[in-house]
């Protein structure tokens, strides 16, 4: 299944009832299964971004529904990448020659 790095930003409403959070990524976690994904990891951060979730999804689409979904309950706002582990940069970057 492809990985999905997910940048996570505190909405006004989420930072405001923060203490919730922790809740919140039990109920996160129950919606990537849900989704037929599997949660990989969460890493609270510094700087730019309040935090990152890493799961794996069946495909794109699987991936944006994930996205729209989080967006929707209005406690962070999502920028969401596709990534790819070491074993597939490889067979990427071997295609090119």
């Amino acid at each position: 299944m492809p990985t999905y790095l997910t940048l996570l930003r505190y909405t006004e409403q989420g930072i405001s009832t923060v203490e919730s959070s922790p809740d919140r990524l039990e109920s996160h976690k129950d919606l990537v299964a849900d989704l037929g994904g599997e949660f990989k990891d969460f890493y609270l951060t510094m700087g730019q971004y309040d935090g990152i979730a890493i799961a794996a999804f069946p495909d794109d689409e699987t991936a944006a529904e994930y996205a729209l979904i989080l967006g929707k309950a209005g406690n962070v706002r999502t920028e969401t990448l596709r990534a790819f582990s070491d074993d597939e940069f490889e067979s990427i970057v071997t295609d090119l020659s």
